[in-house]
């Protein structure tokens, strides 16, 4: 351990210097001459800090200090100069004090001055009283307090921003799923849509064919029946002459009826059940039937060779009502046919057969 630098040699007369201990050519040695202001006032209270007088814990920490380094510095030869200190609490049981002794301990040891060391420690000891902080221990807690704050803040910021950019990616991946399922059902339904427009035109088509059908037999039926309740005016017949067809043979410039010929004395049947209008002799003619079916219509029938039907008489279906012949205005035996509406209009006679299902 290193040991003070002995001090001059100097009397001691009092407690305190007058004038007299000025004039002497000896130095008085103080250890707490570079860092212990003068006190002024020797009644003064000092503003405390920390419950202690400022320049009684300088004071008190220079020597502990001096203490902790070394002992009580000693002059050669020289009684030790008396310092008055306050009672003062162990120096141990100060917070952070212990730790300034082993600083100045470290520091005398390291230079071998103790007396430096000592200086040294009471300027920093009156400059750490003096602020309340800026170095030793007190500073090393709250800097590490602070990067302990600094770095939990850090972290729990750190951890928001990773919150929040999870819940973003969730937010987002939701919205994607969302719209792909809606992209999807959309698809689905545009699919469906599309095949039951197609089953819907299918139905339709197999509908209409199928009333298409319905109506063909229902025609045919009709056809059928009328075939059944028609019949033909005749057999064993050549058409030679049609309705409207031209030629100076006919008055009036045209054919008006249909021409069915057949040998004479073929029989000339009733075309549909009816009422026989008249029968007899009618000039270019001959001899004619007229037979008045239920809704009216008339049905011709003329150069005959005989009739076997009479006026107001009625008549079925295929009955015979005379034989075909060559009477009135003819070139040869035949049934000339005509068929004129209630009207009195007359209509061409095989599209009128044709229509009740003969075929002529």
């Amino acid at each position: 351990m290193a040991s003070n630098t002995p001090a001059p040699e100097a009397p001691f007369e009092s407690a305190y210097f007058g004038e007299r201990a000025a004039e002497r050519s000896w130095g008085e040695w103080n250890p707490t001459e570079d860092s212990v202001r003068p006190v002024r006032g020797r009644h003064r209270v000092v503003k405390q800090r920390g419950g202690l007088a400022r320049s009684s814990t300088v004071l008190g920490v220079g020597v502990i200090a001096a203490v902790g380094a070394g002992g009580l510095a000693t002059a050669q030869d020289k009684p030790a100069v008396s310092i008055s200190l306050p009672d003062l609490p162990d120096a141990e049981s100060l917070p952070g004090v212990g730790a300034l002794i082993g600083d100045a301990e470290d520091s005398g040891d390291a230079d071998g001055s103790g007396d430096s060391g000592g200086s040294e420690v009471s300027a920093e000891s009156g400059t750490a009283g003096q602020d309340g902080a800026g170095s030793g221990p007190f500073a090393m807690l709250g800097s590490d307090a602070a990067e302990s704050s600094a770095g939990g803040a850090g972290e729990a910021l750190r951890a928001r921003i990773l919150q929040q950019a999870e819940q973003q990616q969730a937010a987002a991946e939701a919205e994607a799923k969302a719209a792909a399922e809606q992209a999807a059902a959309e698809k689905a339904a545009a699919e469906a849509a599309k095949q039951q427009e197609a089953a819907e035109a299918k139905a339709a088509e197999e509908k209409r064919k199928a009333e298409e059908a319905a109506r063909a037999k229902a025609e045919a039926e009709r056809l059928a029946k009328l075939a059944a309740s028609y019949s033909l005016p005749t057999s064993s017949y050549t058409i030679t002459s049609t309705y409207g067809q031209a030629g100076s043979m006919w008055s009036s410039g045209q054919h008006t009826g249909l021409d069915f010929a057949a040998p004479t004395g073929t029989p000339v049947k009733a075309v549909h059940g009816g009422t026989v209008k008249s029968a007899g002799w009618s000039g270019s003619y001959g001899y004619r039937i007229v037979l008045e079916l239920e809704d009216g219509t008339e049905v011709w029938y003329a150069h005959l060779s005989s009739m076997t039907a009479s006026a107001g008489q009625k008549v079925t279906t295929g009955e015979t009502i005379g034989r075909v012949g060559a009477t009135g205005n003819v070139t040869g035996p035949h049934l000339h046919l005509e068929v004129h509406t209630p009207s009195g209009a007359g209509v061409d006679p095989m599209a009128w057969l044709r229509d009740k299902g003969l075929t002529v």
